[in-house]
């Protein structure tokens, strides 16, 4: 468990953020943002470039001050009190911020260092910390030899040296090969059964489907959905049933069936022998197989899909996910950490 959990004054919610705003200039970037995280949990916020996701983990952080609203973090005010904040969160963002003229090692002792480490601690910190990421054959490695998935775990190792127990992590995977991408994913999972809380903004849809207990959907600064993946999912419409039809001469006779038994609509898609049709009661399903079977009308195949994150943000927003509407790098001085 975290070794700063004593000082937390409400251990329950990692982050109580209220109404943040934030401008640059004429633009709003944040326009009154709610978040409320419990601890111990993978937080989403989801949304294209642009959106407000990286401004509002620099607010929530103490690295930018919001021009209103509040946020607490384990109950500690980020305005009042940011030097107990700072010792309870750790900020990792899209491109490593390590020496590229030091060996992983080395990176981590000086961060170690200045963290207030003696020499000993901060070395076996550092060994500790390459093992847990998987660096241990390449501590010694000038890091201009690194992958982007190598430079990304060692950017994440350096924000844990203080074993924070909320970590932002501001699209951690970007650019990764899926591979990386997978090893990154458990690594999270890892850092929260050691205890922390994680607060992830992401760009890519099955990363918040694969990690994220609960996730806000943000869209030109606001927050425009927020819940867990199934809630978002039933949200915008119910699941569809597949069917492919091993005879295609029973097509027409299988339609039939399903519409009567479900009492659905169903449609025909590009393949032969697929049909399509919205289930609303899934008790219904054993109905129809038995219907269809006293038809003598086989099957190939049967699945049953939940809307995906991809549809729920195209039906929330209007727009994909991958949309640029307003870079935050221009936001924020060119920088986006």
């Amino acid at each position: 468990m975290n070794n700063r959990a004593g000082i937390l004054r409400n251990p329950e919610w990692a982050i109580e953020a209220k109404g943040l705003v934030k401008n640059f200039g004429d633009h709003r970037a944040v326009d009154s943002v709610d978040l409320n995280v419990r601890a111990g949990s993978i937080y989403g916020v989801l949304g294209p470039n642009g959106a407000g996701k990286t401004t509002t983990i620099r607010m929530l952080a103490t690295l930018l001050r919001a021009d209103a609203g509040t946020t607490r973090i384990f109950g500690y005010d980020v305005v009042k009190e940011p030097h107990i904040v700072r010792q309870l969160i750790g900020v990792t963002g899209q491109y490593a911020s390590v020496d590229e003229s030091l060996s992983a090692t080395e990176n981590l002792i000086i961060f170690s260092r200045l963290l207030g480490l003696g020499r000993a601690d901060a070395r076996r910190k550092a060994a500790e910390l390459l093992e847990e990421f998987g660096l241990t054959d390449a501590a010694k490695r000038p890091l201009k030899n690194f992958s982007g998935g190598m430079r990304r775990r060692l950017d994440l190792a350096a924000s844990l040296i203080a074993q924070p127990p909320l970590i932002f992590l501001d699209e951690p995977t970007t650019g990764l090969d899926p591979r990386t991408r997978n090893q990154m994913w458990d690594t999270i999972r890892r850092l929260v059964d050691m205890g922390s809380t994680v607060l992830l903004t992401t760009q890519y849809l099955q990363e918040a489907d694969e990690l994220a207990d609960r996730i806000a959907v943000i869209d030109h600064g606001r927050v425009v959905a927020e819940g867990t993946v199934d809630e978002l999912k039933a949200s915008v419409g119910t699941s569809t049933l597949h069917l492919s039809i091993q005879n295609p001469n029973d097509i027409s006779d299988a339609r039939q069936i399903i519409e009567h038994v479900l009492k659905v609509p169903s449609t025909m898609t590009s393949s032969i022998g697929k049909i399509t049709a919205p289930m609303t009661n899934a008790d219904l399903i054993t109905d129809l197989l038995i219907a269809l079977r006293q038809k003598g009308i086989l099957l190939d195949e049967m699945s049953v899909q939940k809307p995906t994150l991809d549809e729920v943000f195209l039906t929330i927003t209007g727009h994909g996910v991958q949309d640029n509407t307003f870079s935050e790098a221009n936001e924020v001085g060119g920088a986006k950490r």
